[in-house]
């Protein structure tokens, strides 16, 4: 295969990806809340067990009207839901799913996705400064603050792995995982899924659109497929996350009669993870403010800074 045919395959294939796995994850959503709170909607509409409910949302998302507020910054308020959503499908191409299926194979492609998810919150910062609402904009602040306060922590427990395993390479932190890291890099793990679920904005984290106070947060303003782009966004995020646990804590591609199914486990075991985050909403309630931030500068960056201790010493005292 020709190397511009090759890197065609590849574009195609994270493409693909992107647009299947997010749906997936959130028709997956609206089946286990259901089952969790027993709505009888999401189960029977649409035909067996609801499966067409998510493709009914998308019609209704496309039919609807196109609003663009007379105060807005037209440019800024329609770029805004493209520079959220992009970001993430940098990063996606940037996790592998076996050693040879991968997107981009940086030689930092840790660095990379942490850099390219913390681009996406200046797509919630653009809408809610171009939207000319109040209620917006003090969304978008409340989540370029939750940003902040849990990049930290986050950025920590990836640079215990990385320490770890000696590069910064996801796919050679994947080949230098063993199980004994499922308690070693315990702590490091529970930072990372909650900073993961606090930047993404979900719930119990999600203050920056919380419903009964800001009014949806930075996308008041927004309607139809503008509005359906930020949903995709979180849905991504919550898919790019997952995948990127699943590589750095479970081992990625790495199991049982794997051979050439690798690829297989990694998504199963980002699957996994994707329901616990999912759980995380039905099961907790939203925080304050204040508890947010203290979570994260009291709780995590602590644990974070004594993980990555930790795995300092044992490198130095077995190298």
């Amino acid at each position: 295969m020709s190397p511009a045919v090759e890197v065609l395959v590849r574009t195609v294939a994270v493409l693909a990806a992107f647009l299947v796995l997010p749906l997936l994850v959130g028709q997956t959503e609206h089946k286990v809340m259901a089952h969790m709170q027993g709505r009888l909607g999401p189960m029977y509409a649409g035909g067996f067990h609801g499966w067409a409910q998510l493709v009914a949302d998308g019609v209704k998302f496309a039919q609807k009207e196109d609003v663009t507020p007379a105060a807005a910054d037209r440019p800024v308020f329609r770029l805004a839901p493209a520079v959220g959503l992009v970001p993430y499908l940098v990063a996606l191409a940037a996790v592998p799913l076996s050693p040879g299926l991968v997107g981009a194979d940086a030689p930092a492609s840790a660095v990379l996705v942490l850099a390219a998810t913390a681009v996406g919150i200046l797509g919630t910062l653009m809408a809610g400064w171009a939207s000319a609402n109040k209620y917006s904009l003090l969304g978008a602040m409340r989540a370029a603050a939750q940003l902040l306060s849990y990049e930290l922590p986050l950025v920590l427990a990836v640079a215990s792995v990385c320490l770890a395993a000696g590069s910064l390479s996801l796919t050679a932190i994947a080949g230098a995982w063993s199980p004994w890291w499922l308690l070693w890099q315990l702590p490091g793990a529970f930072v990372f899924l909650v900073a993961a679920v606090a930047e993404l904005q979900r719930p119990p984290f999600d203050m920056p659109v919380a419903d009964s106070e800001l009014v949806f947060g930075a996308y008041t303003e927004y309607t139809g497929l503008r509005f359906a782009f930020f949903l995709l966004a979180e849905y991504a995020g919550i898919v790019l996350m997952s995948l990127l646990f699943a590589v750095l804590y479970l081992g990625g591609w790495k199991g049982p009669l794997s051979g050439d199914l690798g690829w297989l486990w990694t998504l199963l075991k980002g699957f996994v993870v994707s329901v616990l985050v999912i759980w995380m909403r039905v099961a907790w309630p939203r925080l304050r403010e204040d508890q947010l931030q203290r979570l994260a500068w009291l709780g995590l960056v602590p644990l974070a800074l004594l993980q990555l201790a930790l795995t300092g010493v044992w490198v130095v005292a077995t190298a």
